[in-house]
């Protein structure tokens, strides 16, 4: 008789849990400011550890603790073997825990500069923030970058816990002075409201209940703040209109095709018209499909299979929005973006970016600037590197649904991916679309392509010639056009050391600047291409990612890449400009070979050994591919 009593009291203990609600918050702050010690000692205060933790705790804190065979409370949230060995958070610890007014998930994240796209990951998903400050040192750099990133990612609730306050003695004059400092900053980033909190964690001062060493203090403990944060998102998520991010078609069988994803905002119901979003097409939903049968509406943050009436093109990433109010649509953004990888970010460049469901490709105009975590000015930057903050135009290679990030999380963020390593470069929070990214389109001309084509004689193509400075590269692409001027072709050729004479004088040869020098040739070299010309181009070009956008801006059969293979020695001993020489003093910096690398081109259409060819027969051979290709 006693087992249905135990599942009634765990169904009401489930029910309870339930009605409290949910905050996800974070600890964030500096390196060594106590963020772990104070989860710990929270969990400890708290009662919820059981006896087997407690015993754990007590081992290793003898074994591996910082505080001399005292309870570590660290070790609670430092999983890692190397965190435990430093001292440090590295990676970001969850904590679940609840309290009779409410349930919690914690995200522990690192204060490492080196760590801070942990924090970033971390700070995702948190509805409110506690960072944490040392009482002896005061707001650092580290502490502001943190408190940005916050503000960035749309938390409102934010809390500073003024840690190792016995340290100071639990000075108030402490406390008072960095209370105002960071107040100030936090008024100038768009933080309206913050919480301080004076604390010792390894102590437990003011972490769940109010001590008697601060008695100039009345505000809430930490803990007694995270437990009347208001949970207001749910609210806003609810009060908005229907929007569910689809994650896979889901077919069994020939007989059902339904739409699994997550309801981001709003409640979908029965019957409900909807727009597939990007598009137009639109259907009303039949069913709503869980495991646990049908459902009359499914509201935010479930996860359903949802049955159209109609067969409208959906796919993943398709946003399925009231149709009434559906997301907007485009493909250029303004955005902040965070720099979370040793490499920079590269203006022109192409990448991936993940936004919502999707994966599509992404480039970067130049930075409009970043931003001084410390002074919150506007510095000028020509990349993003790690950890910084910058605002640029993005662009998307197509449309796509999205909001802007203050209104959706889900549909106004995205991530930035290298092509070849799949690494996070960066994440993004998109503040507004471009007007130009709807209003911008292609003219179209009476006088096409083929048309001037045909007038000419030949098809058109971009003849691309890389290597490495001394190859022979320009003196094979000027062989190669006497050649098809003689036999009446229209040709031009983009030599690089011309090109920045003009074009690209106000360039310099860091990664950066090649970049988009490459980036502006090859745009050049498509609408030579569009007039009908033979373009003949003459580019170290160093990076393959570079020559593959070349190729991408023509179309099939119209690029031909030549590959001017020359050992690295024999280019030096011909140093016709004394390049070489000066690279190796010190003299010229990122000179491809010496300290800039040279990424060999893989498929090249024609390959040019210059140890096995002269001039004139490599000339021949590109000339007789173009004739291959049907060029000429």
């Amino acid at each position: 008789m006693g087992q249905p009593q135990v599942q009634v009291d765990l169904e009401a203990e489930l029910a309870e849990q339930e009605r409290v609600g949910l905050l996800r918050f974070i600890t964030c702050g500096s390196v060594d400011d106590g963020k772990s010690t104070l989860i710990g000692r929270l969990l400890y205060e708290s009662k919820l550890l059981y006896t087997d933790q407690l015993e754990v705790l007590e081992a290793d804190s003898k074994k591996v603790g910082t505080r001399g065979g005292e309870l570590d409370f660290a070790l609670l949230v430092d999983g890692l073997a190397a965190e435990r060995e430093q001292g440090i958070t590295i990676d970001v610890a969850y904590r679940f825990f609840a309290t009779d007014r409410r349930r919690f998930i914690v995200a522990d994240t690192p204060g490492h500069v080196q760590y801070t796209r942990n924090m970033v990951t971390g700070a995702s998903m948190s509805e409110a923030a506690v960072i944490l400050c040392d009482a002896r040192q005061g707001v650092l750099t580290q502490t502001r970058r943190h408190a940005h990133l916050v503000s960035l990612l749309g938390i409102k609730h934010v809390a500073l816990a003024i840690n190792k306050l016995d340290l100071v003695d639990y000075s108030q004059e402490v406390f008072d002075k960095i209370s105002e400092d960071f107040r100030a900053f936090a008024n100038e980033i768009g933080i309206r409201e913050v919480a301080c909190v004076p604390l010792s964690a390894v102590n437990g001062d003011n972490v769940v209940s109010s001590s008697d060493k601060t008695p100039w203090y009345q505000g809430p403990t930490l803990l007694g703040w995270l437990e009347n944060v208001e949970l207001t998102r749910d609210e806003e998520d609810l009060s908005g209109p229907a929007r569910l991010l689809v994650q896979w078609v889901n077919r069994p069988n020939s007989e059902f095709r339904g739409f699994s994803g997550r309801v981001l905002s709003g409640v979908l119901r029965k019957g409900d018209r909807i727009r597939a979003v990007p598009g137009e097409a639109e259907s009303t939903v039949e069913r709503i499909v869980t495991m646990d049968g049908d459902l009359d509406e499914a509201v935010v943050g479930a996860s359903v299979t949802v049955v159209l009436a109609d067969e409208i093109d959906v796919s993943r990433g398709t946003v399925l929005a009231v149709a009434d109010e559906p997301t907007d649509v485009a493909n250029a953004f303004q955005a902040h973006i965070v720099g979370m990888d040793s490499n920079d970010l590269v203006p022109g460049r192409h990448y991936l970016a993940k936004i919502g469901a999707r994966t599509v490709g992404f480039t970067a105009d130049h930075p409009k600037y970043r931003i001084d975590v410390d002074t919150l000015a506007h510095l000028p930057a020509k990349s993003i590197g790690l950890n910084e903050i910058a605002v640029a135009n993005v662009h998307f290679d197509v449309p796509v649904a999205y909001e802007e990030f203050k209104r959706s999380r889900d549909l106004g963020s995205f991530i930035v991916l290298d092509r070849l390593t799949n690494a996070t470069l960066g994440a993004g929070m998109i503040d507004f679309a471009l007007r130009r990214s709807a209003n911008v389109t292609w003219q179209q001309l009476t006088v096409d392509k083929q048309a001037r084509a045909s007038q000419k004689g030949h098809q058109p193509a971009v003849v691309w010639f890389t290597g490495l400075s001394g190859a022979g590269k320009s003196t094979i692409a000027d062989l190669v056009e006497k050649q098809l001027h003689a036999q009446g072709k229209h040709t031009f050729v983009l030599d690089g050391d011309n090109v920045r004479h003009g074009l690209s004088k106000d360039l310099g040869f860091t990664d950066t600047d090649r970049v988009e020098n490459i980036r502006r040739i090859a745009e050049v070299a498509a609408l030579m291409v569009d007039a009908g010309l033979i373009v003949l181009v003459s580019f170290i070009s160093p990076f393959q990612a570079e020559r593959d956008q070349a190729r991408a801006l023509v179309a099939e059969g119209e690029f031909c890449e030549v590959f001017v293979d020359t050992p690295l020695d024999v280019a030096e001993r011909r140093d016709p400009k004394g390049l070489y020489a000066k690279a190796r003093k010190g003299e010229l910096a990122n000179f491809t070979g010496v300290d800039s690398e040279y990424e060999r081109p893989e498929n090249a259409e024609v390959h040019v050994d210059t140890t096995q060819q002269d001039p004139e027969q490599a000339a021949s051979a590109v000339v007789a591919k173009l004739r291959d290709m049907g060029v000429i």
